[in-house]
């Protein structure tokens, strides 16, 4: 299996630490509101992943992790002198901080099981893991990498010297020609809160008593805590989108690389953005979408999650309502094809087929290429039984649940209705033969008339 690493900037060869056994982890939600559809974009990417990895053999340690408390809104470009998500959306709601992450979190996972993805061996939340960020702090602080400022203890990039290795980053190019760091207490520009001093002027909801004062942990502190904790120091796969790469995944590693002096992470994988209507998604321009407002518009989280296949996952997508009418057309079609197939459990897979399948996808998640392969099974001629059962084989990576739209019953009245149609067509009476056909289309059945004479009763999707 290959994937494009982007520490190393090119496709590797797969090799986990241990032999059957991945480590990966991804950057989940901060739970202050509903998901835009760029963010399941990543979310998926790391559930095809998953999938592939279970394709190739591998037993996967998968974490998932949930921001409840530290992300802060970025402030006149300072991402460590804003709002923390969390209170101010709880302000603006008027409920709890604990009430709006409850809510929330209940929010994604159910559209994290409506779009299909495979459950991670654990979702952490932040908040759980307070004890182990301030021992983190508190390693990093006896190695020397740590000083504090009057808004909380910060990280002092200039002593890890791979800072940017990933990002390209550094302290030194950010300095050439940047304006006046907003902080002035800080060292340097590239430094970041461990953690944050609970505002003297404002009480917060979310604060714990540390070594350093009353606070909270810092976003990127989180990440590695939770990594550390649950997979050790050093781990197979690290999943975000492209706008995690420059600052946040680049500060993981150099607080995670410090504290344990190993590697963090050997492979990083990172999506690029989902555009919308051929621009970056704003709430402004009117086009921030959540997945809610995709169902409202009468699409499933299915075409989305099969419109996020057509294209690679490095590459552009562009999300058009447009874009995803043809996703529902394609997945409908597929549906209405398995509808009319006899299941016969024993009939063989085609191996050839499905060899070609997962060739594509273990090439990088060239998954837009073995889309091309399953329709080209499709249209092919072999037998139906083997067809849907190599099908079959293929939506355990494609999770588009093909198996419940196969061997559809057709209720006797349906058939009745249909047989009455026939009658009349037989007999030229062609009015009431379309009455019948709109009556079986109100019940969800379309009639397809065979060059033979003959018809199929089959259900609309």
């Amino acid at each position: 299996m290959k994937i494009y690493n982007s520490l190393t900037k090119q496709i590797e060869e797969f090799k986990p630490i241990e032999p059957d056994l991945v480590k990966m982890y991804c950057c989940g939600p901060t739970v202050y509101r509903d998901q835009q559809i760029g963010n399941w974009r990543t979310f998926c990417l790391s559930d095809f992943l998953h999938r592939a990895l279970k394709m190739n053999g591998y037993k996967v340690d998968f974490i998932m992790n949930m921001t409840d408390v530290g992300h802060l809104f970025e402030s006149e470009g300072d991402p460590e002198g804003g709002e923390d998500k969390i209170e101010k959306q709880s302000s603006e709601e008027g409920r709890s901080a604990k009430d709006i992450v409850d809510f929330y979190t209940k929010r994604f996972l159910q559209e994290y099981k409506e779009m299909n993805l495979l459950e991670p061996q654990k979702f952490t939340k932040a908040t759980e893991y307070i004890d182990d960020q301030i021992d983190l702090i508190a390693t990093l602080e006896d190695k020397g990498y740590t000083y504090e400022t009057s808004d909380g203890v910060y990280f002092d990039t200039s002593k890890f010297e791979k800072y940017g290795e990933l990002s390209g980053l550094t302290v030194e190019n950010i300095r050439e020609g940047a304006r006046v760091d907003p902080n002035p207490e800080k060292k340097n520009p590239t430094d970041f809160a461990l953690w944050k001093f609970s505002p003297s002027d404002k009480k917060r909801q979310q604060e714990w008593q540390s070594p350093w004062g009353m606070g909270f942990p810092g976003w990127h502190l989180e990440c590695s805590s939770m990594v550390l904790t649950e997979l050790g120091d050093t781990i197979d796969i690290h999943v975000g989108g492209e706008d995690l790469k420059m600052i946040h995944h680049q500060n993981e590693i150099a607080q995670s690389e410090c504290a344990t002096g190993q590697k963090f992470v050997n492979y990083w994988v990172h999506g690029a953005f989902l555009t919308v209507d051929g621009g970056k998604m704003s709430k402004s321009l009117g086009n921030f979408y959540t997945l809610d407002d995709v169902k409202q518009r009468g699409f499933s989280p299915l075409d989305m999650r099969y419109l996020f296949m057509t294209a690679h996952y490095m590459g552009p997508l562009n999300f058009t309502w447009e874009a995803i009418q043809n996703a529902k057309n394609s997945l409908k079609k597929i549906y209405e094809i398995i509808s009319t197939y006899e299941h016969d459990p024993k009939a063989q897979i085609s191996e050839k087929y499905v060899n070609r399948f997962n060739e594509k996808i273990s090439d990088d998640l060239n998954i837009p290429e073995a889309l091309a392969v399953f329709w080209e099974l499709i249209k092919s001629p072999v037998s139906e039984a083997s067809k849907l059962n190599t099908i079959l084989k293929m939506d355990e990576f494609l999770g588009l649940k093909l198996q419940e739209h196969i061997g559809v019953e057709i209720p006797k009245n349906v058939l009745d209705l249909a047989k009455m149609r026939g009658e009349y067509r037989k007999n030229g009476i062609w009015d009431k033969a379309d009455v019948v056909r709109r009556q079986m289309l109100e019940l969800g059945y379309i009639v397809e008339d065979l060059p033979t004479g003959e018809y199929k009763v089959k259900k609309k999707f």
